[in-house]
């Protein structure tokens, strides 16, 4: 089974049926033959760009990256910290992974990178006074701002 093939079923899937968690995801492409480590299925989920929305996860089209950050952060973001150049953003969970692909999509400059788990989203920054500002623009967001 080639990474391509396994996109495409991926993509498949969740055009047409909604698919809420990884392990429904994982059940479906079983059912297609395809066995899949929870590791891998997140690596894909992410580099397909799929969101997870109170919908299911969604493909995000270009148009909706420059809006779906806002949108996602305004309803999964919970609380801001920062440390040194790291930001912590704590989100719902569930829902970490989903927000960070839409803010990798922005493209700010002063973000290095993410890393997401289940809840939790380390940014890192390219310096300390840059995370400074990101909490505040973070925290904005959470205000709903």
């Amino acid at each position: 089974m080639s990474k391509s093939y396994r996109h495409g079923q991926i993509l498949r899937i969740v055009r047409s049926k909604p698919v809420h968690t990884q392990d429904e995801l994982a059940q479906h492409l079983k059912k297609l033959g395809l066995d899949t480590t929870q590791v891998t299925l997140s690596r894909d989920v992410r580099e397909l760009g799929l969101v997870k929305t109170p919908e299911g996860y969604h493909e995000l089209t270009h148009e909706e990256t420059g809006h779906s950050f806002r949108m996602l952060a305004s309803e999964f973001l919970r609380d801001v910290r920062a440390a040194q150049n790291l930001v912590v953003l704590k989100t719902a969970p569930g829902h970490a992974n989903s927000v960070a692909v839409a803010l990798d999509n922005e493209e700010w400059t002063e973000v290095v990178g993410t890393i997401a788990g289940d809840d939790t989203i380390l940014v890192i920054a390219t310096d300390n006074k840059t995370a400074s500002r990101l909490r505040l623009r973070f925290l904005e967001l959470l205000e709903g701002k």
